[in-house]
């Protein structure tokens, strides 16, 4: 039954991910290609402009809203800062009443059209979003975010309001190779702050080669039937989740580094993911988990020093697969959020396929309520032996005892029985 249910929910997954591959094409485009090009340089003497090289628009508010469906805007060096809009929302993201209303400020707007913005320099072009919900995707069909710093985000008063630098509702958007960090603004009487970015309500989501660091809540979050591509990110340094993936959302987590955060991985709710070669290390609770009645298929990722549990299967009715992964050292902080073991089950177990892991040295023990499966199913408990985890190098030393102790079913790329941990060769960033 299980078995039946991750191979139709994987099909699934590898529908989705084969339409958001076909959407990355358009993103590696060298600028020139890109349709009718506007400029934008905030060191522009005219105020207004007309968007061209000589006579630049000047703000990028006015910019995007002078564009058509399509455009390009091309942003020069410089800081671009947004006027906070408050505004009424008749949806909640994240709520268990969907359909309410809830009050939030939103910065720059990007809405009804598709466009693609693109800084010329991640460092030196930097957008100030003052506000909640710092860049606003409405309604936007095939928009494209690179090459820029987004930051400044300022939290709502409302817990509600599903604040983030970038926030995409019933909208397909890439963002690549962004700097979003610093929106770390939170109000003491809120629990949650600003996470990096929002995918909702149907939201179709390519994220590639980011860097999302000390912001206030998730680093990804994912609500109301989005769906993302997650891969080559680096998110560090934030309350929450690093990614967390709920209601009826799905996505596909590949080749991201998560640390620093409150919590790794999850999937929540009715929610499908593949989490695959992440490394998720030094987090204060648990490193990956699947709750709810969600699926998970996560392979191959390192879950390394985390506070609490390194992986859990959460819940009885979430199912999957735990194969090929190294799960060691966890549990060097007190109790909080699970136990400090290496794989925790609350209710499920036997909904997952358990198979071809390292689970090593953590502080209480390889398994918590379950039977101990080490010899059993290709499952091991011995020291990696990565190269310099101090260092976030986790690529197996010569004589890892991982090395062609994965399933035997997959080969490497020399033709070897596939190893136990990263697969450093899907690793493209």
């Amino acid at each position: 039954m299980a078995a039946k249910m991750m191979s139709n929910r994987t099909l699934a997954l590898l529908a989705m991910v084969i339409i958001l591959l076909w959407a990355t094409q358009f993103i590696f485009s060298p600028i020139s290609r890109y349709k009718n090009l506007k400029v934008v340089d905030a060191g522009a003497k005219v105020k207004k402009g007309m968007g061209t090289k000589s006579k630049p628009y000047k703000d990028l508010q006015y910019a995007i809203d002078k564009c058509d469906d399509g455009d390009t805007i091309l942003v020069m060096p410089g800081e671009y800062s947004a006027e906070a809009h408050t505004f009424l929302e008749d949806l909640c993201g994240n709520c268990q009443e969907h359909r309410r209303d809830l009050q939030a400020t939103r910065g720059f707007l990007i809405e009804g059209k598709g466009l693609n913005i693109i800084g010329t320099d991640k460092e030196k072009v930097r957008l100030i979003t003052n506000a909640g919900y710092g860049i606003l995707f409405l309604n936007s069909r095939g928009s494209t975010i690179a090459n820029v710093t987004i930051t400044g985000g300022k939290r709502d008063a409302d817990g509600a309001a599903t604040d983030a630098a970038i926030v995409a509702k019933f909208s397909s958007l890439t963002i690549k190779n962004c700097l979003i960090t610093d929106n770390s603004d939170f109000i003491d009487s809120v629990i949650v702050g600003i996470a990096g970015i929002v995918g909702r309500e149907g939201s179709n989501l390519v994220i590639m080669g980011s860097q999302i660091i000390n912001n206030s809540w998730d680093g990804i979050a994912l609500y109301r039937g989005a769906e993302a591509y997650i891969t080559g990110n680096t998110i560090r340094q934030g309350r929450g989740a690093g990614i967390g993936v709920t209601w009826d959302a799905s996505s596909i987590i590949t080749g991201n580094t998560i640390a620093e955060y409150w919590k790794g991985i999850g999937s929540f709710g009715s929610s499908q993911v593949i989490v695959k070669n992440n490394i998720v290390h030094n987090c204060l609770g648990w490193g990956i988990i699947a709750s709810g009645s969600s699926f998970m298929d996560a392979c191959n990722n390192v879950v390394y020093h985390n506070g609490n549990c390194g992986m859990a299967a959460w819940g009885a009715e979430a199912h999957g697969r735990f194969s090929g992964n190294i799960i060691a050292l966890n549990g060097w902080k007190e109790q909080w959020v699970a136990p400090r073991v290496g794989l925790q089950n609350y209710g499920g177990y036997q909904n997952f396929e358990i198979s071809y892991n390292n689970i090593w040295g953590n502080e209480e023990g390889s398994f918590g309520g379950m039977p101990d499966l080490t010899g059993k199913k290709g499952n091991i408990s011995c020291d990696p032996k990565f190269i310099d985890p101090e260092k976030e190098d986790f690529k197996l030393s010569v004589n890892s005892p991982c090395i062609d102790k994965g399933n035997p079913q997959i080969s490497d790329f020399d033709g070897s029985i596939s190893d136990i941990g990263l697969n450093y060769s899907l690793w493209v960033w």
